[in-house]
């Protein structure tokens, strides 16, 4: 899940909350739209292969 920050920056934040804070996790912060969905695509290819 990616958020627009104020500051013109992309933020990637896990799909599901974080159990222990009821948030969702900050997985990275991203110059550009295109660098946080390709850093996804990552995260989630290791999920199923790490």
């Amino acid at each position: 899940m990616i958020r627009k920050l104020a500051s013109g920056e992309y933020r990637l934040y896990s799909r599901k909350k974080d159990p222990r804070t009821g948030k969702r996790r900050n997985l990275g912060t991203f110059p550009t739209r295109a660098a946080a969905e390709k850093h996804e695509r990552e995260v989630q290819y290791f999920k199923r292969h790490g």
